[in-house]
């Protein structure tokens, strides 16, 4: 870039003084002294004071458009550049102004403008070689920047599917994580299941077991309980006897 425009960008800064009337000269001098010393503000100063007096506007403002391109305030200049363009008749003058136009353009990164700015000064004068030349590098650096575009693109585009896949993936693994969850959690409940089960079974044979089982303890009980019985009732035969033996009390003669 910096070799197109320090070998091909011609910006026609320096108008002859006598295009100007009397008034204007003073102004155009220190435009002129001041762009040689490449102070570019004070000389876009000076000629914005020789637009203000002028009868002719388009030669100085052609050369305000020169300094605020060399500020680097590339898309004024356009705006500068494309108000002359519209209004100008002349040809040669045309040409002039739509190819620092499209510098102009072309600095500011806008390419498609750069290049119709371009195509206009060589309708207006098609042996321009510098115009020639700048359109064919606007034209390369334009496809240059679509391939960019296109390669950017597909390469979101693969970003995107490979995310797309890793997502795919992961609902997979948390699928088959869940399957895996859910097996487990069923062996399990299968294995408490089959855990009560054989307790309420166990429980069943013990109850069943417990009427043809008795402990130490309670068979002492139950044979003192009987012995206690078995006293009882011949204490009640020994006292019935007692009792029907004093009965009799009448002596048989």
């Amino acid at each position: 870039m910096k070799y197109l425009l320090g070998f091909i960008i011609v910006l026609i800064s320096f108008l002859p003084e006598g295009a100007f009337a009397q008034k204007d000269l003073k102004h155009i001098r220190e435009g002129n002294q001041a762009f040689a010393k490449e102070n570019y503000q004070g000389a876009e100063l000076a000629y914005r004071k020789a637009l203000d007096k002028t009868k002719s506007p388009e030669k100085p403002s052609f050369n305000i458009g020169d300094a605020l391109y060399k500020q680097n305030k590339f898309e004024d200049a356009a705006g500068q550049f494309d108000k002359l363009a519209e209004t100008e008749t002349d040809k040669e003058s045309a040409s002039r102004i739509y190819h620092n136009l499209g510098n102009s353009f072309l600095q500011a990164g806008k390419l498609d403008e750069s290049i119709k700015a371009y195509k206009n000064a060589l309708r207006n004068n098609p042996y321009d070689m510098e115009t020639k030349y700048n359109l064919a590098y606007a034209q390369e650096m334009l496809e240059e920047q679509k391939k960019q575009e296109q390669k950017n693109k597909d390469n979101k585009d693969n970003k995107d599917k490979n995310k797309d896949k890793d997502k795919d993936k992961d609902k997979q693994d948390n699928k088959d994580q869940n399957k895996d969850q859910n097996k487990e959690d069923q062996d399990k409940k299968d294995q408490q299941k089959d855990q009560d089960q054989n307790k309420d079974q166990k429980d069943k044979q013990q109850q069943q077991q417990q009427p043809n089982e008795i402990s130490k303890e309670d068979a002492s009980r139950i044979l003192q309980a009987l012995a206690n019985q078995e006293k009882d009732v011949q204490d009640k035969v020994k006292k019935a006897k007692a009792q029907k033996a004093k009965v009799k009390t009448t002596i048989n003669w």
